[in-house]
């Protein structure tokens, strides 16, 4: 059985750096547009959850005859010695892409944002900072994006990736058809690459909408809003 480790290419004795520089390598070789499979690029994210997790027992490597079954050790932790770096974020609200005729496919969309000066709430950069979700490094840096459950079942939340890679957690309400389209979560996790363009508020984009769910429903859930 092939071990979490030699998934992603890394000695078991690997830091967080390690692996999450490993992860990102990886999740772009095995990605199904870049001559991967779907198999391979799930088995790469869930051999990165699994050693992000910090549940899993040590292995040994599958080269040795004796290599059949996982060799506990009893570690339940993992401690990095240098914490994953910081994520630059660009993003652009939904809603104002009619009022300037772009489309969320336009290879420029981000350079056309840069010179149309627009307000600060609707597009800019802000950090994203290790553990941290998408959703609340824009709360952090001072913005309302839409929300409702934070849980990953109303895709209020939901961003389209125009850039830069964010995987999908396990757990999620969203179909594969709109994951293959960029479509992600951003109360469940945030992007990976050393920077990434984001396309917020896409709630209401065509085959998004089918999903939502209102936020009525979730109206007792958990808020992270500071007053400002």
């Amino acid at each position: 059985m092939t071990s979490p480790y030699e998934v992603l290419g890394v000695d078991p004795d690997a830091d967080e750096a390690e692996l999450l520089e490993a992860y990102r390598q990886r999740v772009k070789e095995t990605h199904p547009d870049q001559g991967g499979s779907a198999e391979q690029f799930q088995a790469v994210k869930d051999a990165y959850e699994q050693l992000r997790s910090g549940e899993v027992p040590e292995w040994e490597s599958t080269a040795s005859p004796d290599a059949r079954e996982p060799r506990q050790t009893g570690r339940t932790s993992r401690t990095p010695t240098s914490p994953p770096e910081t994520v630059t974020v660009e993003y652009l609200d939904y809603e104002v892409l009619d009022d300037h005729g772009w489309s969320i496919g336009d290879e420029d969309l981000f350079e056309r944002a840069r010179r149309a000066d627009l307000d600060p709430e609707a597009h800019g950069q802000f950090s994203v900072n290790p553990g941290e979700t998408l959703l609340e490094a824009a709360e952090d840096s001072g913005f309302a994006w839409p929300f409702a459950c934070r849980g990953g079942a109303c895709t209020n939340c939901a961003v389209a990736i125009v850039d830069g890679e964010m995987p999908p957690p396990v757990g999620h309400i969203l179909p594969e058809k709109l994951i293959r389209r960029g479509i992600r979560l951003s109360c469940l996790s945030a992007p990976i690459t050393d920077d990434a363009k984001v396309v917020y508020n896409v709630k209401h984009m065509p085959d998004v909408e089918e999903f939502l769910l209102p936020a009525s429903r979730f109206e007792k859930t958990y808020s992270r809003q500071r007053d400002r």
